[in-house]
């Protein structure tokens, strides 16, 4: 072989071996901030006062979920009973959005801070169908929710 073809063998190795090193290689700082700023997207989508209704077994429950800027939130429920009974309950805490997952940790529930042995946490994949209603999956219970933006003096 000649020397010629020998260095253009040697340089085309070289160049493979510079460029398939950056195949698995992290995001550059650009592709960085357009995944951070889907993120902050996402989160400024999910501000604000949300309402999530069902019913189940006879039993009617309206949630109303604040999700604030400073990143607590506020969840009022009111569940009424097959016979009309109604229980109203209040949740505070705090939320993250990582980029697939809304997740809330709650740190009062009804007022009083959650048992150390049992620390209520709720996590769901988020979907937007459109901007004023997104679907929450919860993978570990395996059930679906559904809210749908309202006015922040709506009641539970």
């Amino acid at each position: 072989m000649s020397s010629r073809r020998v260095s253009a063998k040697r340089a085309g190795l070289i160049a493979l071996a510079v460029i398939l090193p950056g195949c698995d290689a992290p995001p550059d700082a650009a592709q960085q901030a357009v995944i951070e700023q889907g993120i902050q997207d996402v989160e400024e989508q999910l501000q604000g006062t949300w309402l999530r209704e069902y019913a189940m077994q006879g039993i009617n429950v309206r949630r109303v979920l604040t999700l604030r800027l400073d990143g607590s939130f506020l969840e009022r429920v009111r569940v009424v009973d097959e016979a009309g009974g109604i229980t109203d309950y209040t949740h505070e805490g705090t939320w993250l959005y990582d980029g697939t997952n809304l997740k809330r940790k709650y740190t009062l529930m009804n007022g009083k801070p959650p048992s150390r042995f049992n620390l209520p946490f709720a996590t769901f994949q988020v979907s937007f169908e459109r901007s004023d209603e997104f679907t929450g999956v919860d993978h570990i219970h395996g059930h679906r929710v559904r809210y749908r933006r309202v006015s922040p003096d709506t009641q539970p």
